[in-house]
């Protein structure tokens, strides 16, 4: 069948580490499949866990996910799919890339403070850093700027999973891409 891709767009989700990436990407990503017949959804955690030590927390290595990310969302994108990526995207190399080479995108920063996302840390990740057992959280060891001009900026502190998603939709609906 014929997918026609002048309505697939690669929606690029980027923020802080506990900002609600992943959570509201599988959201959007359920939302997108129930509307469309082809959709994907990739993760920067889930690149990590596949290959392994071949990526670790080095600025190129973390330069390596998002080029490994941009890779297959662009692939999927010629196959005719809607493309959701969540992942941190904290460095402005790793931004000029995907400006540069990511096909039909739309970026979504989730802004949410460093003390909410310490807070929520589903992953444990601030308290071990806290313990001093990994040194290579962004947004502590290094700061998370925001970017600079994202397409779309949600406020993830404040509001539920499913509120942000609302407002993503609302949002996209405003530049005239309708889910």
């Amino acid at each position: 069948m014929h997918q026609d891709k002048s309505k697939k767009h690669i929606f690029w989700l980027m923020g802080p580490t506990s900002s609600g990436k992943t959570t509201l990407a599988r959201l959007f990503y359920q939302r997108l499949l129930s509307a469309s017949d082809f959709t994907l959804h990739f993760d920067g955690d889930e690149v990590r866990d596949t290959f392994g030590n071949n990526y670790g927390f080095t600025n190129n290595d973390r330069l390596l996910v998002v080029k490994t990310l941009v890779y297959v969302s662009n692939k999927g994108y010629t196959a005719g799919a809607n493309v959701v990526v969540s992942a941190l995207t904290a460095f402005n190399d790793a931004r000029l890339y995907i400006k540069k080479n990511l096909q039909k995108s739309i970026v979504i920063y989730l802004r949410c403070s460093l003390s909410e996302c310490i807070q929520r840390d589903p992953k444990g990740l601030y308290a071990r850093e806290k313990l001093g057992e990994i040194s290579t959280l962004v947004g502590v060891n290094n700061r998370y700027n925001e970017p600079e001009c994202p397409d779309i900026i949600l406020d993830t502190e404040g509001s539920t999973p499913e509120e942000s998603l609302q407002e993503l939709i609302s949002k996209l609906d405003k530049i005239q891409i309708n889910i």
